[in-house]
């Protein structure tokens, strides 16, 4: 089984695309050889480990001449083969069972797993596309109650500033108006208190004029007498 044989079986066995599959083998084969070139061992349970191994320089024979050589040190790959996955392969009757067609894989296999990932595709988007009619339709449903919902809700801030506008503005009238109320009565009272003095005024006037006057008559009716006097004693 070469790369192309595998990844067609594990398609068919899985019911995935082959582009899937290649493209995660892929990515598999890309990771563990990065991280074993790092130095770090790779294990798959079940599996396999893949580990880069070391060795120092030793001393060794040759085989042919039988003389020691010296031995230089070196670096190599080592897979291991997990215990799970020797006794599976000694033991068939344990090994995983492939459906028909798997392996050797049959293209009309893959044909029909294709065609049913399709019809799978086109059902999903049926269904996401009804979901999102629905979803449509509810929000126009949605919409014209929000709509109401929004003009209640600034009828309600309107009629709440009017009022809030409206009490400070009662409140200015009222306060004009006291204000109006006292200037008025102050007025008033300014006005009887020049009432009263003017009237005060007048009659102190006339008190003066009448005392002026008998003052003056007194005094016309004493100079006729004194003269009377006077001619009677020159007599």
């Amino acid at each position: 089984m070469n790369r192309r044989e595998l990844i067609r079986a594990v398609a068919a066995h899985t019911a995935q695309d082959a582009k899937h599959v290649e493209s995660v083998l892929s990515g598999v084969t890309d990771v563990i050889t990065a991280v074993v070139a790092k130095g770090e061992a790779v294990t798959i349970q079940g599996f396999a480990k893949f580990a880069k191994v070391e060795r120092a320089a030793r001393m060794g024979r040759n085989p042919r001449t039988g003389e020691s050589i010296r031995i230089k040190a070196s670096k190599r790959v080592r897979v291991s083969p997990m215990k799970a996955f020797k006794d599976t392969v000694m033991s068939p009757s344990q090994a995983p069972r492939l459906g028909s067609g798997v392996y050797p894989t049959s293209l009309e296999l893959l044909a029909k797993q294709a065609a049913g990932r399709r019809a799978a595709a086109s059902t999903a988007k049926a269904t996401t596309g009804t979901k999102k009619a629905a979803g449509r339709e509810a929000g126009a449903r949605k919409a014209p109650a929000k709509r109401v919902a929004a003009k209640k809700a600034v009828k309600t801030v309107v009629k709440k500033a009017a009022r809030g506008t409206a009490r400070p503005a009662t409140k200015q009238a009222a306060k004009r108006t006291v204000a109006a109320k006292r200037t008025v009565a102050a007025k008033r009272t300014v006005a009887a208190k020049r009432t009263v003095a003017a009237k005060r005024t007048v009659a102190a006037k006339r008190t003066v004029a009448a005392k002026r006057t008998v003052a003056a008559k007194r005094t016309t009716t004493k100079a006729p007498a004194k003269r009377t006097a006077k001619r009677t004693a020159r007599r």
